[in-house]
C-alpha cells in the first residue's frame, strides 16, 4: 500500500495518468545510500507494469552495491522544460533483487512481463537481449508523490 499525497492535491496525477505517465517515459533517477551514508544518484531506463517499477542494472555498480547493503530507494522520473509544463513522479520503498544475477535468461515467471514491457520500450524488441552483466531490480513503491503543472492552466 503507498502513502496518499497530503500536498498538491490540485497539481497531482491520478492512477490512469500515472500509469500512461510512466508508460510513456524511459528515464529515470535511481537514489541509493552510499556506505558511508551520501546519497548517490543514477540515470537508467525503467519499465512500470501497473504496481512496480522494474530496474535492470549492472550488478557491479555502485548502485547494485549501495542496494545489497541498504535497500531503500527513491526514484525520480520527470519531464517539461518550462515551469507550467512540468510533470513527474517520485517512487520509494525498498528494492528488490529479482532473477539470477547476472541475468541470463533462465526461466523465471516473474519476469515474463517486465522483461517484455522493457524490451518493447527500450530496445523496440520482443525479447529480451542478455549480456550477463546486469540485473533486475524491483521497487514495489511504499509512496509516490506525482505533480503535473500543466493542471493549473498557466498558458
Amino acid at each position: 500500500m503507498t502513502d496518499t499525497q497530503r500536498r498538491g492535491r490540485k497539481i497531482m496525477m491520478t492512477p490512469g495518468e500515472l500509469d500512461e505517465f510512466l508508460a510513456t517515459q524511459r528515464t529515470c533517477r535511481v537514489a541509493t545510500v552510499s556506505a558511508d551514508g551520501a546519497p548517490h544518484v543514477s540515470a537508467l531506463w525503467f519499465a512500470w507494469d501497473g504496481t512496480s517499477l522494474w530496474l535492470y542494472s549492472v550488478v557491479r555498480s555502485k548502485r547494485w552495491a549501495d542496494l545489497h547493503r541498504d535497500p531503500r530507494i527513491a526514484i525520480v522520473i520527470d519531464t517539461g522544460e518550462e515551469y507550467e509544463q512540468l510533470r513527474g513522479a517520485e517512487l520509494a520503498g525498498v528494492a528488490k533483487f529479482v532473477g539470477e544475477i547476472p541475468r541470463t535468461g533462465e526461466l523465471c515467471a516473474e519476469l515474463d512481463a517486465p522483461e517484455t514491457l522493457f524490451a518493447r520500450k527500450n530496445f523496440g524488441l520482443e525479447e529480451m537481449p542478455y549480456d550477463g552483466r546486469h540485473a533486475w531490480i524491483r521497487l514495489t513503491p511504499q509512496k509516490i508523490v506525482t505533480w503535473d503543472f500543466r493542471k493549473l492552466g498557466l498558458r
